[in-house]
């Protein structure tokens, strides 16, 4: 019955590991929390710059598990930030803006969340075409690193634009801008140049288009499939267990025939097979007795 057993084992661990993964893909987006992974970005950063220099753009290592997500980070003067502004990654920072509140030194956070994006950002109706890039800012005047005081824009000239690349969108479809709030609220916006989206603080931004008639059921029918592969694995398991029970049963009825009955005694907590007690009579080898 070991046997049977571990089997039995087996299939509950593959019911709960199979009902564990349907149930993570239905909830989608909403196991990811963006508060989370900005905290967990930031510490990341933070623990990266040793002795920064002032203007250089550095590229910052994430876990293996985060792979296709980038981060980088500057440090610049408010002053020189007022008078040149900056320009990294898919931002173009203009000059005439302020930090508020102000600050001496400025630590500029960019984030591409490459593959990652549609796992905490999602706008009803719509599918990303673009990767989430965001721009954080951070107060460092007094900080040797990052900072952990969080700064907003002030703009006094013109606005921050987002340049996104190597999009692919189908004709007759029009792209629109979206920015993501830190609650993941949304706010769809068009746009002015292609590809590109403009912004007057800081935030997640990227590019979508509307979802074509039947899309938004793909999941479910995806979860419905994943369901019917989950019975039909339950189904194909409990099949081998009955087919190993029945040729252990089938075993043990041939070895019942070819053997002899035997009584049985315990030894402890084992059953053991005993033979019948017999006294073998004394045999004469001389009948002759004088």
């Amino acid at each position: 019955m070991g046997l049977i057993s571990n089997n039995i084992r087996y299939i509950i661990w593959v019911v709960i590991f199979a009902a564990f993964s349907l149930s993570s893909f239905a909830r989608g987006s909403n196991d990811y929390s963006i508060e989370s992974l900005n905290a967990f970005i930031h510490d990341q950063a933070d623990k990266a710059l040793v002795k920064p220099r002032t203007g250089t753009l550095y590229n910052i290592s994430l876990p293996a598990n985060f792979s296709g997500m980038e981060v980088s980070v500057v440090r610049i003067r408010s002053g020189k930030f007022w008078d040149k502004g900056a320009n990294f990654s898919f931002f173009h920072i203009p000059p005439g803006i302020r930090p508020i509140p102000s600050a001496k030194r400025l630590s500029i956070l960019y984030q591409n969340l490459g593959n990652w994006s549609s796992y905490y950002y999602n706008v009803p109706g719509y599918r990303l075409v673009a990767p989430v890039v965001g721009l954080t800012a951070y107060d460092s005047s007094n900080s040797s690193t990052i900072g952990n005081r969080r700064v907003d824009f002030s703009i006094m000239g013109d606005p921050i634009s987002v340049h996104f690349f190597n999009i692919v969108i189908q004709d007759h479809v029009t792209p629109k801008c979206v920015e993501f709030g830190a609650d993941g609220s949304f706010e769809l916006q068009d746009m002015n140049e292609t590809y590109v989206c403009i912004t007057h603080g800081e935030g997640h931004f990227s590019v979508v288009v509307l979802k074509k008639q039947g899309e938004g059921n793909m999941k479910l029918w995806a979860l419905g499939f994943g369901f019917v592969g989950l019975v039909s694995v339950v189904l194909v398991m409990v099949a081998i267990v009955r087919l190993l029970r029945r040729k252990k049963m089938r075993k043990m009825e041939k070895q019942s025939e070819r053997g002899v009955a035997f009584d049985t005694f315990w030894i402890g907590g084992s059953k053991m097979p005993s033979a019948s007690m017999v006294r073998t009579q004394p045999a004469l080898e001389n009948r002759y007795v004088p």
